[in-house]
């Protein structure tokens, strides 16, 4: 099993590919897409960042990263995690894991103190992964505070 993590645009065609198959786990998982606005530039340099898993040339995970500005943990220097999937064929394989940590590696290096993300409270999968990862419950914030499924994670990164 061949994995590498590459830096892609968010409008490359392989993550469309994951774009559209996330947006299809939301929609059995909770009944409809995420409507979050999404502006591809976000992930932009130095803005933001977007990676691809490739598992022997396929796309099989994605993982970002933008600049939030969001207080947590006692810092407003944040970025907030975006688009984490592994597609149902590739998981079980560690490759959640590994994209995490290559996305906060890459927003440490850019600066950010913490991170900040919004999860559902019907992807169980997720949030064990972000607890198992030092990432603990806040306030709700952004786009969906105000939705009762709502759950907001932060992590301090260590420099």
């Amino acid at each position: 099993m061949s994995v590498e993590i590459r830096r892609v645009g968010y409008d490359h065609p392989d993550a469309q590919k994951l774009v559209d198959r996330v947006q299809e786990f939301y929609v059995e998982r909770y009944g409809e897409p995420d409507t979050d606005p999404t502006d591809p530039e976000m992930f932009e340099p130095p803005a933001g960042a977007y990676f691809l898993a490739y598992l022997d040339d396929v796309p099989v995970a994605s993982g970002a990263w933008r600049r939030s500005g969001e207080p947590a943990l006692g810092t407003e220097v944040t970025a907030e995690i975006k688009r984490m999937y592994v597609v149902p064929e590739a998981q079980g394989q560690g490759l959640a894991k590994r994209m995490l940590a290559h996305v906060e590696a890459s927003a440490r290096s850019a600066g950010f103190e913490g991170l900040v993300l919004t999860t559902g409270d019907l992807q169980h999968e997720a949030i064990g992964l972000y607890r198992a990862h030092g990432y603990v419950e806040v306030e709700p914030f952004g786009y969906y505070k105000d939705d009762e499924l709502v759950v907001c994670m932060a992590k301090r990164l260590d420099h």
